[in-house]
């Protein structure tokens, strides 16, 4: 014989004259979630949270059933439930309670464990960023010591001389960007001197102007402006087309082929970088000096003859060196984080974006970095 199934779950509020209370009868149980949800939901607002609770009637009840009576009683009331309901079963006693007090440890855990791991996320967050950057640091020296072994094995060598796309890459990096570099430096200069004789003039100084326009392009705003330029125009297009290769899987390729990918692709874009910058730089620091001289002659009244005078007789040439001796460290670097970075690219479109994007934002960044420390490293030693 089956046994007799017991009555499907149900729950009755009394009221209307009748002594408040709340009587729990039947089978709580999957089978009769959907309707036991809905009659909590209609008796739930109705319910005092102080309402007596009969449960004498419980029948069957499973995890789903607890979950509903800690949904409609509240887990804190059901997690003390052996001190109201003792006459309970043991088993649905630790049902019940299990289910109490594990609805509430996931309700009150969020906000505890936001408030105590805040502190903690972020200083995960900030080792992260720093084992990110040492771990690129790191790798970026690497790739400068192997471009540099490379580069001393190959040039005894003049059989392995990549004398083509050297040729080429200092036309694009090189030709094809002096229009550029000649406009923004004559523009700058001239609004250099322009800020320069505002303030000069309000202490009869104004003919230092020639000096500041002097000082500040043989030394900084050349070789910086050059150096920011080719990071944002060179560095992006050594990565963009490294990368590229990277993801038609040209590189795996050319070592399949038993040649160096370094030899054949880094070193004519770092040789051509090192050409290219310290002319750049020249038509620069020329170019700066030229826009400083059209608002000296057009706006303060002094002649071209008495600009250069100033510039011959007051001028060092160490300035000029001291300019112009940044521009090869600054090629290096720029030549080498933007093929690193194609290198890096993986095999998707937007790898080869971020790598390209995070050439020109390495590039800029180490070269106002190494320029402020050669500023103050040459302040210090009186050059």
């Amino acid at each position: 014989m089956y046994p007799t199934p017991s009555p499907p779950g149900q729950l009755q509020l009394r009221g209307d004259g009748q002594p408040p209370g709340l009587s729990i009868a039947g089978d709580w149980t999957l089978q009769h979630y959907p309707r036991l949800k809905r009659e909590i939901e209609r008796a739930r607002p109705r319910l005092d949270a102080a309402c007596p609770v009969e449960l004498d009637g419980l029948g069957a009840l499973d995890t789903a059933g607890a979950s509903l009576l800690v949904e409609l009683l509240g887990p804190r009331r059901l997690a003390d439930i052996a001190r109201w309901a003792p006459q309970l079963p043991a088993e649905r006693l630790a049902l019940l309670h299990t289910v109490a007090t594990a609805v509430a440890g996931a309700t009150a855990a969020p906000e505890e464990e936001a408030e105590r791991s805040t502190l903690r996320d972020e200083l995960a967050h900030i080792g992260r960023v720093v084992e990110m950057l040492w771990e690129q640091q790191r790798t970026l020296y690497g790739f400068i010591g192997l471009t540099l072994s490379t580069l001393l094995l190959s040039l005894p060598r003049p059989r392995r001389w990549r004398v083509t796309p050297l040729v080429a890459h200092i036309e694009r990096t090189g030709l094809d960007a002096v229009p550029i570099v000649a406009l923004l430096t004559f523009m700058v200069g001239a609004v250099v001197a322009f800020l320069g004789a505002t303030v000069l003039g309000q202490f009869g100084a104004t003919i230092y102007t020639v000096n500041l326009v002097a000082y500040s392009f043989l030394r900084e705003f050349g070789v910086l402006l050059c150096a920011i330029l080719m990071a944002g125009r060179t560095a992006s297009a050594f990565a963009a087309q490294i990368g590229a290769m990277k993801a038609n899987e040209e590189i795996d390729a050319i070592r399949a082929l038993g040649l160096d990918p370094v030899e054949l692709l880094v070193l004519p874009r770092v040789l051509a970088m090192l050409v290219t910058l310290p002319i750049l730089t020249f038509i620069a620091m020329l170019c700066g000096i030229l826009g400083g001289l059209a608002v000296c002659v057009l706006a303060l009244d002094i002649s071209p003859v008495q600009y250069f005078a100033i510039l011959e007789q007051e001028i060092s040439v160490n300035h000029y060196l001291v300019g112009l001796g940044k521009a090869p460290l600054f090629a290096f670097l720029i030549a080498v984080i933007g093929c690193l970075e194609g290198f890096k690219a993986g095999g998707s479109a937007q790898s080869v974006g971020e790598r390209t994007t995070s050439s020109v934002v390495q590039s800029i960044f180490m070269v106002i970095l190494l320029d402020a420390l050669a500023a103050l490293f040459l302040m210090e030693m009186g050059w």
